[in-house]
């Protein structure tokens, strides 16, 4: 097992320390080789270091300019500091590059939905979904964009299929009695909020939502 695959396994299982040696390691043996300065980003990342990451990734990126990859991990940077723009263009970059995964379409997809560019945050989300079907955080985000955008009927059909997966998504749950409500079906609106507090008994939204309709139901 070569030296960079050891520090992954040592991150994976919470083995910084280690991982940081056989990151610098492979860095000392070959310093031309952009996966060690990826692999240690992605280290310092983990460890909240997210200023010395960004100079791993873009050491990366000097060496080769294609590595995808780091554009990814500065973008997931970016990201959790809040500056949406810059990381969706390190997303954008790395998708531009050859990475075709369901994740980067999903956080390329949370950046604009982040910056109300939700019309063109839709196709991520999509291409997120068609990726990987189960992965609820991807449909989830798939139904909130397509009911931003007023399209009920396509954002019940991805809230259901998050319920499918996740029987105890509390969000899930109340964005479908929302829905519902929304469609004037206020028996069936009721049931998905009631399941929401079921599930999360201090869900606020939730909570509110069913004082509104009940307060209508009593009218």
């Amino acid at each position: 097992m070569d030296i960079n695959q050891r520090g992954i396994e040592a991150m994976q299982k919470g083995e910084f320390e280690e991982a940081a040696t056989l990151f610098s390691e492979a860095i000392e043996k070959n310093p031309n080789n952009p996966i060690s300065y990826i692999n240690f980003g992605n280290l310092l990342s983990a460890v909240n270091e997210p200023e010395k990451a960004l100079k791993f990734y873009e050491k990366a990126i000097e060496i080769n300019e294609d590595s995808a990859t780091a554009y990814y991990g500065a973008g997931n940077v970016y990201f959790n500091q809040e500056n949406y723009d810059e990381a969706k263009n390190m997303y954008e970059k790395a998708l531009k590059k050859g990475l075709d995964q369901g994740d980067l379409h999903f956080m390329l997809g949370m950046c604009l939905f982040n910056l109300g560019q939700n019309r063109l945050a839709l196709p991520y989300f999509q291409r997120a979904v068609e990726l990987n079907e189960n992965d609820s955080d991807a449909k989830f985000q798939y139904g909130l964009c397509l009911a931003q955008l007023e399209l009920i009927d396509e954002a019940l059909v991805q809230f259901e299929e998050v319920i499918e997966l996740d029987e105890q998504h509390a969000d899930a749950f109340y964005n479908i009695g929302v829905a519902y409500a929304f469609k004037e079906n206020s028996e069936k609106a009721i049931e998905m909020l009631n399941k929401a507090l079921e599930i999360q008994p201090d869900h606020m939204l939730a909570g509110h939502a069913l004082k509104i309709m009940n307060g209508n139901m009593e009218k």
